[in-house]
């Protein structure tokens, strides 16, 4: 009965291989050309997999406010780079370094985050991890 039960989820792998599960590619979501710097203030933060997302309100030069959302890299990766569920809060000020979406909407991955401080923390892009 196990051989059998191996057996199957051996021609599963087969049959649907493990590249039909990959996550999105940098390039197919966000232009590497098209780097954003945009400063203003956190409205909501979300530590989720496999990307965390925070957005911001920034001030256009007409003085009108847009929202804008960045994709970050993996909790995970976070991590590694420095960052703790609280490292944002809404209402930080902040400026992002990133990538714009293809889409045209006011979406960009995150490259680095500057802090009000001055302390700047990378973000865990997925470009940096393709292009490594």
């Amino acid at each position: 009965m196990i051989n059998k039960a191996l057996s199957f989820i051996s021609i599963i792998f087969l049959v649907f291989p493990l590249s039909g599960f990959s996550h999105h590619s940098f390039v197919s979501q966000f232009d590497p050309n098209q780097e954003v710097v945009l400063s203003g203030t956190v409205a909501r933060v979300r530590w989720t997999n496999p990307h965390a997302f925070f957005d911001v309100v920034v001030t256009t030069e007409n003085g009108e406010e847009e929202l804008w959302a960045f994709e970050l890299g993996s909790p995970n990766t976070l991590i590694r780079y420095g960052w703790y569920r609280d490292t944002l809060q809404e209402g930080d000020a902040i400026t992002v370094d990133g990538y714009l979406a293809r889409s045209g909407a006011n979406l960009a991955n995150a490259k680095i985050v500057t802090l009000a401080d001055g302390t700047v923390i990378q973000a865990g892009s997925s470009y940096l991890e393709e292009t490594e």
